[in-house]
């Protein structure tokens, strides 16, 4: 529990989306302490997002929802993280990155609450 959802502008191979989901996996479950066996990653490549009232050639959407509270410090370094992690692999410039982070108090899984 985290749930991580990424949608880029980018067309991406299959190992591509793997090595992304898997970095941006780490980021998270690093800054946030969450443990990864309970980690879900949605990623669509090939979205098209827009910004400032236009198309954007090559940008991407990272939303972080998390059981509990997130904290600002923890998001901040995770957004520097995330951002360091597109620059290098797809040539993301932070402008054109949004991610937001949401604590969820409600959070269930396998028949049961959290």
């Amino acid at each position: 529990m985290p749930y991580i959802e990424a949608k880029f502008t980018a067309r991406l191979e299959e190992t591509k989306k793997n090595s992304l989901c898997e970095k941006i996996e780490n980021a998270v479950s690093a800054h946030f302490q969450k443990p990864k066996a309970f980690e879900m990653t949605e990623i669509k490549d090939n979205t098209p997002l827009r910004m400032s009232g236009a198309a954007m050639e090559n940008g991407a959407f990272i939303s972080v929802k998390l059981f509990g509270e997130a904290s600002k410090t923890a998001a901040a370094a995770c957004t520097r993280e995330i951002c360091s992690i597109l620059k290098k692999e797809l040539e993301v410039d932070g402008k054109n990155i949004y991610i937001i982070y949401n604590g969820e108090l409600f959070w269930g899984w396998n028949g049961q609450m959290f």
